[in-house]
């Protein structure tokens, strides 16, 4: 039910109405959680919306054309329900958001009023702000190929078709020491050259950290041991024991695509259009036409 039902609108028209928000959020790991500004929980299209987790919300901000909606939920961080370590693991990021305005005497009563995503999570003194991103958000996205000499696929997705489990490509080991969740030591990750696994992926596996996700920055051999530097710390610091899994970067180069993963076919770059220097070319007599800069 999404729309407002005659016997809704006849309540909303009484003067006397008993309507409160009801939220919904479903996880990319498909953990849906309720949410009410009622007082008292309530109950409906199978989910149960807890009235103790003190979230309110802003009123909802639209209009007819393609503006992005946007509003804001504010709440209290609860161990049983949003829990700050969840947040700081980005179990939240993009999750899909739902709003009804419910008649909590008649909850068959009720209109769906927001549809869209979580945007940017914060936190400060023990509370949440949590930015809603309307469906029109899906507008703001780049459209279409960018020519350049650079590939533009993301290593092992559709476009460059490589499998990153292949023997080689990735290791899978227990974390020895890290520095401020974002420097990695190890002592047993030998069979690889230096910058092997620059601007690949750090994944953990397990643990408190489970499905945090950093991007390899600096990849270097110091003597004996490995240190991997990631560009942003991890949310929450792996602890000494936990698995992380380390695939392999690329850097978007065709000699890389050739050399290092076997895999040119699939290169989804343009590194032979000539540079700007040709299209400012001017004819000459014996001089050679190669795509060259001018002289």
């Amino acid at each position: 039910m999404s729309g407002f039902s005659g016997e809704f609108i006849a309540h909303l028209e009484s003067g006397a109405t008993t309507v409160a928000r009801a939220f919904a959020v479903t996880r990319r790991d498909g953990l849906t959680l309720g949410f009410t500004d009622h007082d008292r929980s309530l109950s409906f299209e199978g989910i149960a919306f807890r009235a103790d987790a003190g979230l309110t919300a802003k009123a909802v901000q639209s209009g007819t054309g393609l503006a992005v909606d946007n509003t804001e939920a504010l709440g209290a961080l609860s161990s049983e329900a949003i829990t700050e370590t969840d947040i700081l693991a980005g179990r939240y990021d993009g999750a899909e958001v739902r709003a009804w305005l419910v008649n909590w005497a008649d909850t068959a009563q009720r209109a769906l009023i927001f549809r869209g995503s979580l945007g940017e999570v914060t936190r400060r003194g023990g509370a949440f702000s949590a930015e809603l991103r309307g469906l029109a958000e899906a507008l703001n996205q780049p459209q279409g190929r960018i020519y350049h000499a650079r590939c533009s696929a993301i290593l092992g997705d559709r476009a460059c078709s490589f499998d990153t489990a292949s023997p080689g490509y990735r290791v899978e080991l227990p974390v020895e020491v890290v520095e401020d969740g974002r420097v990695f030591h190890f002592a047993q990750l030998a069979g690889h050259d230096d910058r092997w696994f620059e601007k690949g992926r750090l994944t953990v596996l397990d643990g408190t950290a489970e499905g945090l996700i950093g991007i390899v920055k600096n990849d270097r051999i110091r003597g004996t041991r490995r240190e991997i530097e990631l560009w942003q710390s991890l949310g929450i610091a792996p602890a000494a024991g936990t698995i992380v899994r380390i695939e392999a970067g690329c850097d978007k180069r065709a000699e890389t695509c050739r050399l290092k993963f076997a895999n040119l076919l699939n290169f989804q770059g343009f590194p032979d259009i000539p540079g700007e220097d040709w299209l400012i070319d001017y004819p000459t007599s014996g001089a050679a036409k190669d795509g060259g800069s001018l002289r």
